[in-house]
């Protein structure tokens, strides 16, 4: 694509917002979305409650390209992101014959009860992701992706889906060690990013190994040579932070 492919990523489920989860999911998707082109955006994080699912799919859909939301499409009672992303969209949900066929590559007939077959109830008109792992699929629907939240399934939902995105010209990012505090670089990267702005400079405060602080400086952007000329005035400003006098 000509201009930037964009998503947001939606994480679904009262455990990760009461703690008792650690979400593992988010980084990874947003590093790996990023070496192909696209730019995470927005993330947000809502809970098991079908009306906040519904409103923030409505709302992350019309504004970015993707979205992409894991959790809630196991067998239990409180999993319905299905459910709830069939709502937004405004279609029927049931079982899918593709989806219970699949489920029966990984469970015996005598153990497919109706638990595990809310796990095949797919919205009409969505596209299967299929899961290598545990063969319960995820699915696409408009430019909705839903994916599990278990991280292995997850990854192994993203690797199916990516060769089918579209996406744009891969974001270039270049790291600088200042060797100084993040205050003492703030005003001349603050310069540098006025005379460079189609490039994103942002500063990492980070505490290295002998116990001081110190401060990534990190350039940003899709053209090469601009870049390149960011991180040049960079460097000269570090190399000249630290001379003495």
């Amino acid at each position: 694509m000509a201009g930037p492919v964009t998503a947001a990523v939606l994480v679904i489920g009262d455990e990760i917002l009461s703690g008792r989860t650690k979400d593992r999911n988010i980084g990874y998707i947003a590093e790996y979305l990023t070496a192909i082109g696209v730019d995470v955006r927005e993330v947000r994080v809502v809970p098991d409650i079908e009306e906040e699912i519904v409103a923030a799919v409505n709302a992350l859909r019309v504004r970015y390209s993707y979205v992409f939301t894991t959790g809630g499409i196991g067998p239990t009672h409180d999993d319905i992101t299905a459910d709830s992303v069939a709502k937004a969209f405004g279609v029927a949900i049931d079982v899918d014959p593709r989806a219970r066929a699949m489920l029966l590559e990984y469970i015996k007939p005598e153990d497919l009860n109706e638990a595990r077959l809310r796990m095949a109830r797919i919205p009409a008109g969505a596209e299967l992701v299929p899961n290598p792992v545990s063969r319960a699929p995820g699915f696409w629907i408009g430019n909705v992706i839903v994916m599990a939240g278990v991280p292995t399934i997850m990854q192994a939902m993203l690797d199916q889906v990516a060769p089918k995105l579209q996406t744009g010209v891969r974001m270039l990012s270049e790291t600088v060690r200042a060797d100084a505090r993040e205050g003492d670089v703030g005003g001349p990267l603050g310069a540098i990013a006025q005379v460079n702005p189609e490039v994103s400079i942002g500063s990492y405060p980070f505490m290295a190994d002998d116990g001081r602080p110190n401060t990534n400086l990190v350039v940003r952007g899709r053209d090469p040579a601009k870049v390149a000329a960011a991180v040049a005035q960079v460097r000269a400003m570090v190399e000249g932070l630290r001379k003495p006098g």
